[in-house]
């Protein structure tokens, strides 16, 4: 299946992570050139945007849970590569800009099982410029155990990093 995103025809499959130029694709958390990271992917649904992740047994906080730092780090990522979208949207570009976190909260609602795959829903509050506010909910069997809110900015284009 093929949809119109970013102004450009891309297939369904493609993550935002995976527009990306190589020189901002290194991150640990959704960097696919970064072998040793978590390499997340970020796609659009509708108005909302979505992450499904599924934890190795080396995420373990106490047996059978998720690290909270595991959870922080999807929030954070798949937040900025939502951000990503929703500012080039919103600037009407054809390619998501990249950007880096400026602020991050995350609260903890419940231990989250590490034996199932994890579903991160983030939806752009503000998009304002240069910056924007995502809020994400983190899933674990049907059930949020995480809620984050991510303020983002877009990496200046004199930044060097196109």
């Amino acid at each position: 299946m093929i949809e119109w995103r970013f102004g450009i025809i891309a297939r369904m499959k493609d993550a935002i992570q995976d527009l990306y130029p190589e020189a901002t694709a290194q991150c640990y958390g959704c960097g696919r050139l970064n072998e040793h990271g978590l390499q997340i992917k970020s796609y659009v649904e509708g108005d909302e945007y979505v992450c499904v992740f599924r934890p190795k047994p080396y995420h373990t906080a106490i047996e059978g849970f998720v690290y909270g730092g595991l959870i922080a780090s999807l929030i954070d990522c798949h937040s900025t590569g939502s951000a990503a979208s929703a500012i080039a949207q919103d600037r009407g570009e054809t390619l998501p800009v990249r950007t880096v976190t400026a602020s991050l909260h995350v609260d903890y609602l419940a231990p989250t099982p590490i034996d199932g795959e994890l579903i991160v829903r983030a939806r752009a509050i503000e998009v304002k410029g240069r910056k924007a506010v995502i809020e994400s909910s983190l899933f674990a069997g049907g059930q949020e155990t995480a809620r984050g809110r991510v303020v983002a900015v877009a990496v200046p284009d004199d930044f060097g990093l196109k």
